[in-house]
């Protein structure tokens, strides 16, 4: 279950999740690497309930079979998810905050990379997990207008 994700930055001095918000740019679940997500979550919609996108990789590709590219663009009207250049969510401030609830992604953030194994999202581990399991990443990039 690889990931790049954000996390606020004012976890780390004690607000708990999901008030400090969470930014999915990246996740991938094993069981079906021909589908990412991306997805927001706060107070009012988090868990299963984030908002976000499951889109299908640009091509049909298999994701696990080579590099790509995922962005997130970020400005105060909100935020578009890229994967490999083509958008595959976008993530409008108005329109979260007047469907879903307060936008709260408005300060600093950390990125956090990982490989995780089984959980809530992906289901338990069984005999079809697949270990060793590896995500290897060529490089991140962090750019301000």
């Amino acid at each position: 279950w690889p990931a790049f994700w954000m996390m606020g930055a004012d976890f780390l001095t004690g607000r708990p999740w999901p008030y400090n918000g969470e930014i999915d740019i990246m996740e991938v679940l094993g069981r079906n690497t021909l589908e990412g997500y991306s997805t927001l979550h706060a107070p009012a919609y988090n868990g299963g309930a984030g908002y976000g996108q499951r889109y299908t990789a640009p091509g049909g590709v298999d994701l696990a079979n080579d590099y790509h590219v995922w962005a997130v663009e970020w400005d105060s009207k909100g935020m578009t998810f890229k994967l490999d250049g083509t958008t595959v969510f976008v993530a409008s401030k108005a329109t979260v905050e007047a469907t879903r609830g307060p936008w709260v992604f408005d300060h600093p953030f950390y990125v956090i990379l990982n490989l995780a194994v089984g959980g809530d999202f992906p289901g338990p581990v069984d005999g079809t997990t697949p270990f060793p399991s590896r995500m290897l990443v060529d490089y991140v990039r962090v750019y301000q207008n």
